[in-house]
């Protein structure tokens, strides 16, 4: 099992896992507040993996999770009640953090959460930020429990989703 950085055959897999919570979503298996065709699509990905910031987690060959991490901050964080302050290049952001749902309850997700901070880390990033969906109680029972502080509950408009009120998460190690 390891993490590494995502590569354009991973796609595949990675909008396989996309649809699998869109699928669980829609079926009320799932409460993530995404929509299927909107948010994630194959692009969310492609566009990551372009950018050079798509990870993923693979075990015995099989992607298992993915995310992006970089320094990109969502637009409605500037207005976000954060307790730790720096400059950009202090700041790592983990976005889009999945895990196959038929894996899921096995710490992928917790160990995923680990490998970022200590990408962050390599990186020279004390303060890290994430966000959620406040449908999303599962990643936020999961963040809480790894230490990371709700900074701020903040409606808008996420990566075209309506009226969604995104949990704005963050941590200082």
């Amino acid at each position: 099992m390891m993490f590494r950085p995502a590569t354009r055959e991973d796609i595949s897999s990675i909008d396989k896992i996309y649809l699998k919570i869109h699928n669980k979503e829609q079926n009320n298996e799932l409460k993530v507040g995404w929509i299927k065709g909107v948010y994630p699509v194959r692009k969310t990905a492609v566009d990551a993996l372009e950018r050079n910031d798509l990870f993923v987690y693979e075990k015995n060959g099989e992607i298992l999770a993915s995310a992006i991490i970089n320094q990109i901050q969502v637009d409605v964080y500037q207005n976000g009640k954060w307790i730790y302050d720096g400059n950009d290049s202090e700041v790592m952001v983990l976005h889009t953090l999945v895990v196959d749902p038929d894996k899921g309850g096995c710490g992928i997700g917790t160990k995923f959460v680990d490998f970022y901070e200590n990408y962050a880390l390599e990186s020279g990033c004390h303060i890290l930020r994430m966000d959620t969906n406040e449908k999303n109680t599962a990643a936020r029972n999961l963040y809480k429990k790894l230490g990371y502080r709700e900074a701020d509950i903040v409606p808008c408009e996420f990566n075209g989703i309506p009226d969604v009120n995104l949990v704005l998460l963050e941590k200082k190690i």
